[in-house]
């Protein structure tokens, strides 16, 4: 599908990603936007772990919609409100992802909500 590109002069990733995902020409794309932990009936998870899956409940049914699959992802960008949910992050990134190794960037900020531990926003491409 997507080719992985992991250069000896960088250092190799850790935690299932990949350093650049090379993408073949004529692909439709798609742009997920950053998806939150409420459910549709507006509760929001008090745990992390709870939160994370709900988050990638999201995504997969974004995937889903356009006809897409996890090996589809090209890019996923996390925020987290806070370092200590990045092991429990990666985890379950792994677990859900089933191999998929994209690009990925983490990154440490303070969410709209403050209920919020974490938000997820991706970026996938695949066959018309």
């Amino acid at each position: 599908m997507h080719r992985p590109i992991n250069p000896e002069a960088v250092p190799a990733p850790l935690g299932g990603y990949s350093q650049a995902l090379e993408v073949r020409p004529g692909l439709r794309w798609l742009q997920i936007s950053g998806q939150i932990p409420e459910s549709v009936d507006a509760t929001i998870p008090d745990d992390f772990e709870r939160q994370c899956n709900l988050v990638w409940d999201h995504l997969e049914q974004c995937l889903r919609a356009a006809g897409m699959r996890w090996q589809h992802l090209v890019h996923v960008r996390t925020y987290l409100t806070s370092r200590e949910h990045a092991d429990a992050n990666s985890r379950i990134r792994q677990h859900r992802l089933l191999g998929a190794t994209p690009a990925l960037t983490v990154i440490v900020v303070q969410t709209l909500d403050p209920r919020w531990l974490l938000e997820i926003e991706a970026v996938a491409a695949a066959p018309h």
